[in-house]
């Protein structure tokens, strides 16, 4: 057939206008489905099975024109129906009427699309930067709808000593609030950032993946409250409600807990009638105890070895005002089980401390999520019995979705187990919780690194530096991730930064070994000497010890370190098994029994 016949029959055949038909409707489908499927939460796949469809039946639908024709008495073979007949073209008029009609509509959801207004923003994976977010490279997932960070509250009292009382308003809302499965609460680690009353709200909702923010003030004076609020929706900037509240001290639970329901309805979220007990619950009635709780609470989010003892004081004098005050014992619950982290006392006396408390607290009130965290991490770090360390920490997370210290604490478990892909998942949970909490972004760089996904770890301890420059954790970490990968040199810079800044023994430990490695044994050695002194007065773990004396080649000397940490209840022998540093003693039959000994029990 000469081509210019070919081109005639494909016309006569209305091959060309099938052809346009098909590329209108699948373009109309695969908009469609691209604005439908998100409403259903159906998986990404779907969409692209649609678009594999709809490209594979192009080709169908064009040999279908060709071999096939509509006629009143239905579709027949094009070979079948008699010469002269003028079907073929009645039926291309339909098929551009047809067309027309499909691209008007087509032309109209377009339109739609362009003109409607957006109604999610983007935020960065991972770990978030300072005010410019769009500087971390990463995944941008959307913006869930019911999502909230409530700022800092501006304290207006004329008694500065009073900024704890704004500090804590703003903590018991969150509180409140996190109990709601159905909406996405921000922790304060992350909203403390932005003290300073910042105006630009799509910037702050990019950075904690909030689509709403609460902003307030409180003034105190004697037993006189007033607290100002106003939730606006950080994309369009509406103000979705605000109100005045003058009260009396004692009626600052009722203020709390209907700023959490008024915020919760209009959001939509869908509450439980467990979630709304929780949030209209009177902790205490003695306002007096309530107040000392706050400075307790005020004290224990600074995470100091200074203010972790502060805090312990305000919480018994809490207790003492009012002895059946539950979320006080829970507080000092949290404060002894990281005594040992902070360097302030050994484990052997502050993590059966911390069980005491957290058993109390949940003996005065079972719906509390904190102490059941705080169990978990007793079970983990100093009994090695993980599976019931993980069911308290699903507890915990049960009973408050949004509790981001949960999903990391319940890490160590995890690490232990090395089950590594679910302590990374449960990392990234945390930090969607509390994007800019600089120890949840260098938690994550931990499970990385004992993954030994040494290049992840890099890249993650990096975007945690951009939060601040100065975290010290991190820096060790970032230098564990360089040291693996080969590059000893940088690993040792990063070392010493992290030393310079901190007398923790943990970066000072990984400077000494590092040293050791390079070359300079002296400075090394130096350093374990001040910490094998050090360890005459204060908690020292054996974990340590043993590190540096493996870097100089004193496998008998780390092994008795390791016996040592075992007996301190170390925590961070936790993630022996696949610590890197200790690669050097894989397969010793005797640092295999001290392996067994630290996870080999409860699995």
């Amino acid at each position: 057939m000469k081509s210019s016949n070919l081109f005639a029959e494909l016309k006569r055949r209305n091959v060309y206008k099938v052809a346009v038909a098909y590329a209108v409707v699948a373009w109309l489908i695969i908009q469609v489905a691209s604005i439908v499927l998100p409403t259903f939460h159906a998986p990404e796949w779907t969409l692209q099975v649609i678009i594999a469809v709809v490209v594979i039946g192009f080709p169908v639908a064009l040999i279908c024109s060709w071999a096939f024709e509509i006629t009143p008495e239905g579709i027949v073979r094009e070979s079948e129906i008699e010469p002269g007949k003028s079907i073929t073209r009645r039926t291309g008029r339909k098929i551009v009427a047809m067309t027309i009609m499909l691209a008007i509509i087509a032309a109209g959801l377009l339109a739609f699309q362009l003109l409607r207004p957006s109604t999610q923003v983007t935020v960065e994976s991972g770990a978030p930067a300072k005010p410019k977010a769009e500087s971390l490279a990463g995944a941008r997932p959307s913006i869930p709808e019911k999502s909230i960070a409530v700022l800092p509250f501006d304290s207006l009292s004329e008694d500065k000593s009073n900024a704890y009382f704004a500090e804590g308003i703003q903590d018991e809302v969150i509180t409140r609030l996190a109990k709601v499965a159905d909406l996405k609460v921000i922790s304060r680690t992350s909203t403390q950032r932005f003290k300073s009353a910042p105006s630009d709200l799509r910037d702050i909702a990019r950075q904690l993946g909030a689509m709403n923010i609460l902003e307030g003030s409180v003034q105190k004076a004697n037993d006189q409250v007033r607290v100002n609020v106003q939730l606006i929706n950080a994309l369009t900037d509406a103000h979705l409600w605000a109100e005045i509240y003058d009260r009396k001290l004692t009626d600052i639970f009722a203020v709390e807990s209907d700023i959490a329901k008024t915020i919760a309805a209009t959001l939509q979220a869908k509450l439980t009638g467990s979630e709304k007990d929780a949030m209209s619950k009177k902790p205490t009635a003695n306002p007096e105890a309530y107040e000392l709780y706050l400075q307790g609470r005020f004290f224990w989010n600074k995470r100091t070895d200074v203010d972790l003892p502060r805090a312990v004081e305000f919480y018994e004098q809490a207790i003492a005002k009012d002895p059946n005050y539950a979320l006080a014992y829970a507080g000092l619950a949290d404060c002894y089980v990281l005594y040992p982290d902070y360097g302030v006392g050994a484990p052997a006396e502050y993590y059966p401390k911390a069980r005491e408390m957290a058993e109390k607290a949940l003996s005065l009130d079972a719906t509390l999520a904190e102490p059941h965290a705080a169990l978990g991490m007793i079970y983990t770090n100093f009994d090695h019995d993980f599976d019931k360390a993980i069911a308290e920490f699903d507890r915990a997370i049960q009973l408050n979705p949004n509790n981001a210290t949960a999903y990391q604490w319940k890490n160590t478990a995890l690490v232990a187990l090395q089950q590594f892909d679910a302590a990374i998942a449960g990392s990234k949970k945390a930090i969607a919780l509390d994007p800019l909490s600089l120890i949840l972004n260098a938690d994550l760089v931990f499970n990385y690194y004992n993954a030994r996904r040494f290049d992840e770890a890099l890249a993650q301890g990096r975007r945690t530096l951009e939060i601040d420059p100065s975290f010290h954790v991190v820096r060790g970490y970032v230098g564990i991730a360089l040291q693996f990968k080969g590059q000893l040199a940088d690993a040792l810079r990063e070392y010493r930064i992290a030393a310079s800044i901190t007398d923790e023994p943990f970066s000072h430990t990984l400077l000494a070994q590092a040293c050791a490695r390079s070359g300079l044994r002296d400075e090394a050695q130096q350093i374990l000497a001040q910490l094998e002194e050090r360890a005459r007065t204060k908690f020292v773990t054996g974990w340590s010890i043993a590190v540096i004396r493996l870097s100089l080649g004193d496998k008998e000397g780390a092994l008795a370190a390791l016996q040592t940490a075992i007996d301190q209840h170390a925590p961070e022998l936790l993630n022996l098994p696949s610590d890197p540093l200790f690669d050097e003693l894989r397969g010793d039959p005797r640092f295999e029994v001290v392996v067994q000994k630290v996870v080999g029990r409860k699995k």
